[in-house]
């Protein structure tokens, strides 16, 4: 039976954490993750949670004694934000090449300089290519439903590898919302006790993250990009096996709202699609066939979905709260690659909005669909991203 309780989404997290049964918790706080952990450690304290919570002097060590746990056959988890993530980053591309299952959560904070705590994608995007599985969630209820299918997709046989729940920072951690919760037995019917694949053990030693010759590196990546492309059947598998359990369906790998008939499509990932859903709603009642693709797993990039849903569409303007320096924004530079050669490809363009926690609201929404649909008959290519809201009076002289 289901129970509804009004809750912080931060709390929402560790409640979902908690009846997933970790038995290996470690995390070094930083805002805005830190509730998150002081109610995991309450808990522990407390004789809630049966789990051991390793304190550490920094990120690094928690994300290497998560990994050292997970290869020991434990079930493990952790959390962080900003510059924390950046600390763990060397251990996460180590825990994904030699396949151990963790999840963690990634508490999404702007990355200095200049010093901020407001809320961007930075963080987590720029450990895009680590081989860590990423989801981004919208609400809070998203959140703690994708926190118990990130373990059970982690510790798949055929995956096996570290996934990373996202979810805005403040907007979300620190908000609180009516959180629909599971009882522990429906959480243990879809996720059972973790069954290690491959685990340290003194009767039967193994080599974990050894020496690897030139003749052979090649394959091992190889084999972490296949674990992530074929994985993706499972992963809806997984999604659609919790929603007939929760009877909440908040899409596969990504939600296509609106999209059908639509000319223009907008792509997002995170709390602002919620604003870009009501949006949506209100250009439709004034005529304008306009759609949203959610981006609900960035990595893998779910690109057969989002082909699929953006046929037909005139073109595509990509909402993105991160920036590649000297590039674009990287949703868009996947989007652009997987559309080459296209026949009839619809026309990306990039709109860098949100950086630092810039207000996204319904009227700059308006603002993006009107560029894009002024860009939509052009035969010049959108080499360059749009940056919505530029404060041109304050940049640096000499910068345009």
């Amino acid at each position: 039976m289901n129970n509804t309780s009004v809750m912080e989404g931060s709390e929402a997290v560790a409640v979902a954490v908690k009846a997933c049964r970790p038995h290996v918790i470690s995390a070094y706080p930083i805002s805005p993750q830190t509730h998150i952990v002081e109610s995991l450690a309450r808990m522990v304290a407390g004789g809630e949670l049966d789990s051991q919570y390793v304190r550490v002097e920094s990120e690094f060590s928690a994300a290497s004694v998560i990994s050292g746990a997970s290869a020991a056959g434990s079930r493990s988890y952790t959390a962080s934000s900003s510059q924390g993530l950046l600390l763990m980053t060397e251990v996460f591309y180590a825990s994904a090449g030699m396949r151990l299952p963790f999840v963690i959560t990634g508490v999404n904070r702007q990355i200095s300089a200049p010093i901020s705590i407001q809320v961007d994608h930075q963080d987590t995007m720029s450990l895009r290519d680590s081989g860590v599985i990423q989801f981004y969630v919208e609400s809070s209820q998203e959140a703690y439903d994708t926190h118990m299918a990130a373990f059970k997709i982690a510790e798949d046989p055929g995956i096996l590898l570290p996934v990373m729940v996202c979810m805005d920072g403040w907007i979300l951690t620190h908000s609180y919302e009516r959180i629909t919760l599971l009882e522990q037995d429906e959480v243990d019917g879809f996720l059972p006790p973790f069954q290690p694949v491959n685990s340290l053990d003194v009767n039967d030693p193994k080599s974990w993250g050894s020496y690897a010759e030139e003749d052979m590196l090649m394959e091992f990546k190889y084999a972490v990009h296949q674990a992530m492309q074929s994985g993706k059947k499972r992963m809806k598998e997984i999604f659609t096996e919790l929603a007939q359990i929760t009877g909440r369906d908040h899409g596969g790998l990504i939600e296509a709202y609106r999209t059908e008939d639509a000319e223009f499509i907008l792509v997002a990932m995170g709390s602002v699609t919620g604003t870009v859903k009501e949006a949506v709603d209100e250009l439709r009642s004034e005529g304008k066939a306009l759609g949203l693709i959610k981006l609900r797993c960035y990595r893998p990039f779910p690109h057969e979905d989002i082909l699929n849903a953006i046929k037909g569409a005139r073109a595509v303007g990509v909402m993105e709260a991160n920036f590649s320096m000297g590039s674009e924004g990287a949703v868009s530079m996947d989007l652009k690659a997987k559309l080459c050669g296209q026949k009839d490809a619809p026309l990306v363009v990039s709109f860098i909005a949100g950086l630092g926690g810039r207000e996204i609201n319904i009227n700059t929404v308006r603002n993006i669909v009107e560029e894009l649909e002024g860009v939509a008959g052009s035969d010049v290519p959108q080499l360059e991203p749009r940056w919505v809201g530029l404060n041109t009076d304050i940049l640096p002289k000499g910068v345009e």
